[in-house]
This record gives C-alpha cells, structure tokens and sequence, in this order.
C-alpha cells in the first residue's frame, strides 16, 4: 500500500488522564489549544496560570511561585502604557489599577497552587529557547509588554543550563508530589522573527533539553507528546496553518487533539468524551426562542443526561456543565 505521507508513532501514556484527576498545563499558545479543548470538554484542567509562556526560564519560574506559594508585592509590578504590568505575567493580567491587576494576579497563583496539590499530570510545552533579559535587574521576562526594546538583551539559553534549571524544579515537584506525571512537549509554533535559522537552533534546544531530562528522571516521570514532530512531518502543507502561516489552522489543532486523546486517554475518558462532545454541541446552539418550551425540553434533556454520566461515572463532577444548563433555563 503507497503512503502518502510520514506517520509519527504515538506512544501510548503509562499514566492516562480521567475526568476524575486535575490537571496543570504550562507553557506557549499551543498549551492553550490542548488545555482549552480539554476544558471545553469538562476535563479538570486549569492552563497557564501566568498566561502564556513560551521560554524554559520563564516556565520554571511560574512553577516556583506555584511550589513555594509565593505571591506577587506591589513593588514587583510596573506601570506602563497605562497599566500595571509584571515580567513574570502575560500582558492579559495587566490592567490599569495596581490592586486588581496585583489582586488578578495573586489570584491566579493561588488557584494553581491549590490545582498542583492534587494535580495527577503536569504538561509543560516549551516553546522558544531565546529569551529577553531586562537589562537593570538583569531578569528574564516572560513577556515585554511592549516596551522599547533597548529595555531588554536578547540570548539564547545553552542546553546545560536549561538542563540543571529544570532539573532543579522537577526535584522540588517530585519531592512534594512524587507520583505526579510530567509531560514535555516542544510547540510546533515557528518563531521566525528570530529567524529562519535561528528558530531552528531555538527548537533544536529544547530537543536536546528534553532528552536530559526523560534521561534524568526516567520514563516513568518524564513522558513525552510529540507535538511538533506531528505538524512538521505529518501535516507538511501550508493548508494546516493559519493565514500567518505560523500558527496552526482548526483542522491541524483538531487533528493534535485526536492524537492527544489517543495518547492519553483511557477507554471510559473516552467513551465520556465523545457523549460530553454531542452535549456541548446541543448546548452551544442559539435557538430563535431562549424561553420556547421546545428549548426548555432540550436544556431538561441535556440535564438528564449529564446527571446520568455523573451517575453511571462514580467521581466525576460535572457541576459546572449543570449550572451552565440551569443558567440557560433561566435567561
């Protein structure tokens, strides 16, 4: 039979994800489109509680506050072009008042602590091995919120310190939480404005920095998503990406996602998912009439339905898909 195309082997998770186990995802945008479907879908999980993070250094330092359950003072944000920012947080928790931005992102880290504590899984994608240093501090900063760029050096972390930095953290988390699975990938997302070349460089780092470490901790700790090796050898056609053609298209983030759940899920997660995908199909319908009583048939239905999973699928909670309905009965 002709192939038409390079298959990646999907290797199948020692430790599946379940409806019942919380989950933590750190890192780039792509974390964001594994950790927003899941979400979607009911799954546990809570995603980039800095917003998102593309470099390993950055990553390692939003695992830090989380381990140690630091908090942010007010002396450790900075006000520019007119909000208040931080170097550890995306620009989406900045905002123009010092306490709610302080207060939003306090919040977040706190939330995340409390999720690392009972967390089965900790999926961490890295995304770029350039980074920016601010130059007084001498920090290396998740995000520049677009200040000048004379602010900042820019360097590429070499593979051993990477290595050693996570090595580190991993030791922390393991020694807290000792029978958390870590799951490493490297996004697919180019960053060409470093370069054609130099983003090659960037991935070809995170490669190696991720052998040191399944090699470190073993694969019983350590499991690997071939996420980029999908896009670039399975999916090489311009048609997978998004009119930037950097970020990738719905059908190639669908086609991710399957693999993922083929990696990861055991049969009952799936067997509830695929039931959960019909439900949330129904319920993001926009009828003609909100208070029809056709409608409200529907929502009673879908209830009846999803106390049924909850029923037959003993530890599952669901509450939040419950209250959505209930909240669609009553508007």
């Amino acid at each position: 039979m002709i192939k038409f195309r390079t298959e990646v082997a999907v290797t199948k998770a020692k430790k599946p994800i379940t409806y019942r186990q919380n989950i933590l995802m750190v890192g780039s945008c792509f974390t964001e489109n594994i950790g927003n479907y899941l979400q979607n879908h009911y799954f546990p999980v809570l995603t980039n509680p800095c917003g998102i993070l593309y470099n390993p250094a950055s990553m390692a330092g939003c695992i830090d506050f989380l381990v140690r359950e630091k908090q942010l003072l007010e002396s450790d944000l900075f006000y520019a072009n007119g909000l208040w920012n931080s170097y550890y947080f995306h620009s989406r928790f900045s905002h123009p008042d010092l306490a709610t931005a302080l207060a939003g992102m306090n919040g977040s880290l706190q939330t995340a602590a409390n999720r690392l504590k009972s967390a089965s899984h900790l999926f961490l994608t890295f995304g770029t091995s350039w980074v920016y240093r601010e130059n007084e501090f001498k920090t290396i900063v998740g995000n520049c919120h677009k200040l000048p760029a004379s602010t900042f050096s820019r360097e590429r972390l070499s593979v051993d310190w990477m290595a050693e930095l996570w090595e580190e953290r991993l030791n922390q988390l393991f020694d807290i939480h000792p029978n958390l699975q870590v799951v490493l990938t490297v996004s697919p997302i180019r960053h060409l404005k470093d370069g054609s070349f130099e983003n090659q460089v960037s991935k070809s780092g995170l490669f190696l920095l991720v052998e040191k470490l399944i090699l470190h901790f073993g694969t019983d700790k350590i499991a690997y998503f071939p996420s980029y090796e999908l896009v670039m050898d399975e999916l090489r056609d311009y048609r997978f990406y998004a009119t930037d053609m950097l970020h990738l298209s719905e059908l190639a983030i669908t086609f991710i996602q399957e693999k993922f759940n083929t990696a990861f899920l055991d049969r009952e997660s799936c067997e509830m998912l695929d039931a959960l995908k019909k439900i949330v199909k129904t319920l993001s319908h926009k009828p003609f009439q909100q208070n029809s009583t056709a409608y409200q048939e529907v929502l009673i239905k879908l209830e009846e339905e999803v106390k049924s999973l909850t029923t037959s699928h003993t530890g599952v909670n669901l509450n939040d898909l419950i209250i959505e309905i209930n909240q669609k009965k009553g508007s």
